[in-house]
């Protein structure tokens, strides 16, 4: 028998080597593509010539225009302006916080969608905004002169920073415009984006979240899929009359058809290609993997909340919409950068780049430790990242009561400072005679805070305060006990706490306050610590910035910045699990995922969508993919073809699109819409919507 296994054990040994060596001889050999850059296009600089040489259609400047000033941003999302009567078009996920600001009192409007059957019906959002780009201006060369007059890193990326807010403040001044300083290139390239903001915007249609939402995060960052996701709003103007405009997208007769060529123009969020091979390890590695944990959690939590309290269902869905949608993003970022063959196309992007730099003196002698130093800022970083995070109480997805006692005790350390200290811009008198008792929803906040109070237990386990902070007593214990003891709901006992120059907060025995108090400047200096890096890394990645510009120039596009961008692509399908995904799906499709999941709430469909007239055809194209590079912030983007004509509204990626945020493929990643006859059809058969559908189809109101 010990024969035999050392026989096996060598076969093994010899097979695992050939296939180590087989598999890292093949990734020796992959190389990088211009276009795995991506196809966010700036309209700083139109790709005309591009688009010449790949589909040969020469857009004119008038072409880009236009298709810059029908385009649309909301907070967080695209959108497109559609009739010359301020008509504008977004997914209902981007709407959704705004359907439930205009509902009235007995009304259910996520469970029975709105529709305003005339103009007097269409309602206001209370604080909603839309924002048009109206200038775009280069200040590149004025934000560079100041970046290099610092002599440290953290000089630098300071007059970089005030010089910025400078320009902001000058433009906007000059323009009235809403101006940003928007950086390209990682900093090769700053430009001043001016904004006309619309703060009179009326809700004109929204489906119900059934269909809006068809799927659930089930078939979310999947395909095929059979969604509605859309909604229509209005911008009015200072004089609460429909916005008229001579720029907006007409709507296609035909939409979109396999290999069709169409444009996506909308905002698409941060991405990192151009990132080292440091800083993606770094994300992979350490960064990313703490970001998906607290989502975890916080999906954990609010799936158990709807099990165990239906009649709240709407409220809590919403929040886990937010929650489920990053965990699979983050999830899908992680799985790219764990591909090998992903990875090995940026290491090979990263080696030809040092190639040029190191066959050049002058680029040599200006960048040629920077990756090094880049590397050490990445390692530097890791050793502390534990420590930081669970020193960093104010965060998304983190315990409010935490952040609450975060700035009680800062307050009261900068009590026994001069008055002439400030926070957060106000006086500290001011300061404690406004502040409020804390508010928390019990449900929520016993489940966050026993994730943080596990991480402080896991990473800071060798400081005495964290052992003071349990006393012997368990997670679970110690959350219950806070939250049942707290007084900090009680203005009173706030008042209390600001007497004598906040002296009881630092003699309070709630465990939380004690637990910051002591470790105040620890904590401080930790995350003073990690900000110093950030501010190094920052300076460093300015240098790759120009570095990239200068090598390249405007032929590669810039990262996403949830800034205007244009992006290209086919329609196409593509394979997935042993089959083909199709291009474009019809309603027949989504009927079939209604009676095929009988038992599952998530495919069910709306009553009205189940007595559907004869007129209603169900071969009608509902949803669609193409090659497009959309990320994040393209949500209610338009997609048209090669006259402006709406073909689609982008609402999605599928999971081997998430990827990009570092590297964009086109083999199997794609961005899913909704088709433009999909839309029309269920809005005149199902919804009868005619208003709408007139003004859609004319381009203004009938």
């Amino acid at each position: 028998m010990k024969k035999l296994y050392l026989i096996f054990s060598i076969i093994f040994y010899f097979q695992f080597s050939y296939a180590q060596n087989s598999t890292a001889s093949w990734l020796d050999t992959v190389k990088f593509s211009p276009i795995d850059n991506g196809k966010m296009w700036i309209f700083d600089n139109p790709p005309k010539e591009y688009f010449y040489r790949t589909y040969n259609f020469m857009p004119s400047d008038n072409w880009f225009e236009t298709a810059r000033l029908s385009a649309i941003r909301l907070p967080g999302c695209s959108a497109s302006l559609i009739s010359e009567d301020g008509l504008i078009m977004t997914n209902h996920h981007c709407a959704r916080g705004s359907i439930g600001k205009v509902t009235r009192t007995g009304e259910n409007l996520f469970e029975n969608g709105f529709y305003a059957k005339s103009i007097s019906d269409e309602r206001k959002i209370p604080g909603f905004y839309v924002d048009q780009l109206q200038l775009i201006e280069d200040v590149t060369k004025e934000v560079l002169e100041a970046f290099e007059k610092g002599k440290t890193d953290e000089e630098k990326v300071q007059l970089r920073n005030n010089k910025i807010s400078e320009i902001e403040s000058r433009y906007s001044q000059k323009t009235g415009l809403i101006c940003n300083v928007i950086t390209f290139y990682n900093g090769g390239r700053y430009s001043v984006y001016g904004y006309k903001r619309y703060n009179d915007i009326r809700l004109v249609f929204a489906p119900e979240t059934k269909i809006g939402f068809f799927g659930g995060d089930y078939d979310n960052f999947t395909y095929p899929r059979y969604d509605m996701d859309m909604s229509f709003m209005r911008i009015y103007d200072e004089n609460g009359k429909p916005f008229k405009t001579k720029n907006y997208f007409k709507w296609s007769k035909d939409g979109a058809k396999e290999n069709d060529v169409i444009f996506v123009i909308g905002n698409p969020g941060k991405t990192n290609r151009y990132n080292t091979i440091s800083q993606l390890e770094f994300n992979r590695d350490v960064a990313y993997p703490y970001t998906l944990s607290l989502l975890n959690n916080m999906v954990n939590i609010y799936k158990e909340l709807i099990q165990s309290n239906p009649e709240k269902k709407y409220i809590y869905e919403n929040s886990l919409f937010g929650v489920a949608n990053s965990q699979k993003v983050y999830t899908g970022i992680l799985n790219g950068l764990m591909d090998s063959y992903l990875m090995a196309k940026k290491k090979d992007f990263e080696r030809n780049l040092k190639q040029k730099v190191f066959s050049n003196i002058e680029l040599r002698n200006k960048y040629g430790n920077l990756w090094d130093d880049i590397s050490k800022i990445q390692e530097e970083k890791s050793k502390i990242f534990a420590e930081v995070s669970a020193f960093n109480f104010k965060v998304s997805s983190k315990s409010s009561y935490f952040a609450y006692v975060y700035d009680l005790v800062n307050i009261a350390y900068l009590s026994r400072m001069p008055e002439k200290n400030k926070f957060n811009g106000k006086s500290l008198d001011s300061l404690k005679a406004n502040y409020s008792p804390l508010r928390f929803n019990p449900e929520i906040e016993k489940n966050i805070l026993r994730f943080q109070l596990k991480e402080i237990k896991d990473n800071l386990r060798n400081l005495k305060e964290t052992e003071d902070l349990f006393k012997n007593k368990s997670i679970e214990e110690l959350s219950e006990y806070i939250l049942k003891n707290t007084k900090l709901t009680d203005l009173k006992e706030i008042n209390e706490l600001f007497k004598d120059n906040c002296e009881k907060i630092f003699s309070s025995e709630d465990p939380i306050i004690k637990f910051v108090v002591n470790t105040f400047y620890k904590a401080n200096e930790i995350r003073d610590r990690y900000k110093e890096l950030l501010q190094k890394e920052d300076a460093k990645v300015q240098l790759l910035g120009n570095l990239i510009y200068e090598v390249f120039g405007n032929t590669i596009p810039p990262d996403g910045t949830f800034t205007l961008r244009i992006t290209d692509g086919i329609v196409k399908g593509f394979e997935y699990n042993g089959t083909i995904a199709p291009p474009i799906t019809t309603f027949y499709g989504m009927y079939d995922r209604y009676y095929s999941f009988t038992n599952f709430d998530t495919w069910k469909l709306p009553e009205r969508w189940l007595k559907y007239s004869k007129d209603f055809d169900l071969s009608t194209p509902v949803n669609f993919v193409s090659t497009c590079d959309t990320y994040g912030g393209n949500s209610g983007s338009p997609a048209v073809n090669k006259n402006l004509e709406i073909v689609g509204l982008n609402f999605d990626r599928n999971i081997d699109g998430m990827s990009r945020e570092f590297i964009y493929t086109s083999e199997k990643g794609r961005n899913v819409m909704v088709h433009s006859k999909g839309i029309l059809e269920a809005l005149e058969d199902i919804y009868h919507a005619d208003r709408l559908v007139k003004e859609i189809k004319a381009g203004k109101i009938q």
